[in-house]
């Protein structure tokens, strides 16, 4: 059995979670050295409690593994363990981080940078008109959508990305082996053509309801900023917006109706200090200035709001990439390689552009000058 079996089996364990797991690992230094240490060196360690080192000790880790190794192959998952890494940058600081991300398709370059849309399952037709236009609208700006392919709104948000041509992430409450809702086969399959779909539980798992809260903590902490909306006043949404505001990630609500019990939700998050939002710049502002600083490793000024979007005045970043845009629409990849600057870095610098008004972007991801 090599580490990545060990951690596979310490990851399906019953009561053992992600916390414990990490403090075993700490402890033994492999999680192999955890399965193979003698029950009396287990039961010294007051690392986890007394019934979970029984379940460690009584799981069934050969017929388990050689399940699910043998379902990972039909059904064409990898495991991504928090030591990879292709493992997302964004989820190593959360509370409780997954060990594991079981993997379906190919998870985007821009996976740290990406918008989550989320919100109730019994949508209205205006909620999911607006999570679909919204997720287009991000996309058609290079921006990565994140969400939990539920019903209602989550997919309208990921047909909305990927009907602009985006990328989208997809992070279910079940295992991979377990679609769901299975009306979201052929969602589920047009995600992971260019994006993922994710899961941190092993792939035989159902769609429990308590995984579902568990699997929000992790739309939060791969995400920017959390968009919610529509949500009712218990919504599984409003558990995500909480998670977002402990891991310090921005909060959005979309108002609704208000005789709509759907909005509900959103409206008492106005209330609590989200940031209301009414156009896709209420987001992309913040995106801008969120990728600068992550991009380029500085500090934010105080007052960069104003300087960056009073007027057209060009930074010197501004008006390299501008300079290599005219009349004839020119492609991202292009402007990256002419001004050799990262793919994100890039788009930053365009989507300041586009909020001066100085360029307009064209569906494909070209950009022209606005005459």
């Amino acid at each position: 059995m090599d580490e990545r079996q060990a951690i596979l089996i310490l990851n399906a364990v019953p009561g053992l979670g992600n916390r414990g797991i990490q403090r075993l690992m700490d402890e033994f230094g492999l999680a192999s050295r955890v399965l193979s240490a003698p029950r009396e060196a287990l039961q010294r360690i007051d690392l986890v409690p007394r019934e979970t080192w029984q379940s460690i000790i009584d799981f069934p880790k050969d017929n388990f593994l050689l399940n699910e190794e043998k379902l990972m192959k039909k059904l064409a998952v990898r495991a991504i363990t928090f030591w990879d890494q292709e493992y997302p940058a964004s989820l190593k600081n959360i509370d409780g981080a997954p060990v594991v991300l079981y993997c379906r398709g190919v998870i985007p370059e821009n996976i740290n940078f990406p918008v989550a849309v989320v919100g109730s399952r019994n949508a209205s037709v205006y909620g999911t008109t607006q999570s679909y236009q919204w997720a287009n609208r991000l996309a058609e700006h290079g921006i990565l959508t994140v969400s939990g392919m539920a019903r209602g709104i989550d997919t309208a948000a990921h047909k909305g990305s990927l009907a602009a041509g985006g990328r989208t992430v997809a992070v279910l409450g079940s295992g991979l082996g377990h679609i769901y809702p299975p009306e979201n086969r052929g969602l589920f399959n047009q995600i992971i053509e260019s994006g993922c779909v994710l899961s941190e539980f092993p792939i035989w798992m159902p769609p429990f309801g308590h995984n579902f809260p568990r699997r929000n903590r992790i739309i939060s902490g791969l995400s920017m900023g959390v968009l919610v909306v529509e949500a009712a006043e218990r919504s599984g949404a409003l558990i995500t917006a909480d998670f977002a505001l402990e891991q310090g990630k921005e909060v959005y609500a979309l108002p609704g109706k208000v005789d709509n019990r759907y909005s509900q939700g959103t409206h008492n998050l106005i209330k609590q200090g989200a940031k209301i939002v009414t156009h896709i710049e209420d987001i992309l502002e913040d995106m801008v200035e969120t990728l600068a600083v992550l991009n380029q490793g500085k500090p934010k000024e105080a007052g960069v709001n104003q300087e960056k979007f009073s007027g057209n005045r060009l930074s010197d970043q501004e008006e390299s990439v501008y300079n290599h845009i005219h009349n004839k629409p020119v492609h991202i990849d292009q402007l990256a390689a002419y001004c050799e600057y990262e793919a994100a870095v890039t788009m930053a610098v365009l989507l300041r552009l586009e909020l001066k008004k100085v360029i307009k972007q064209l569906p494909g991801k070209f950009f022209a000058r606005i005459l």
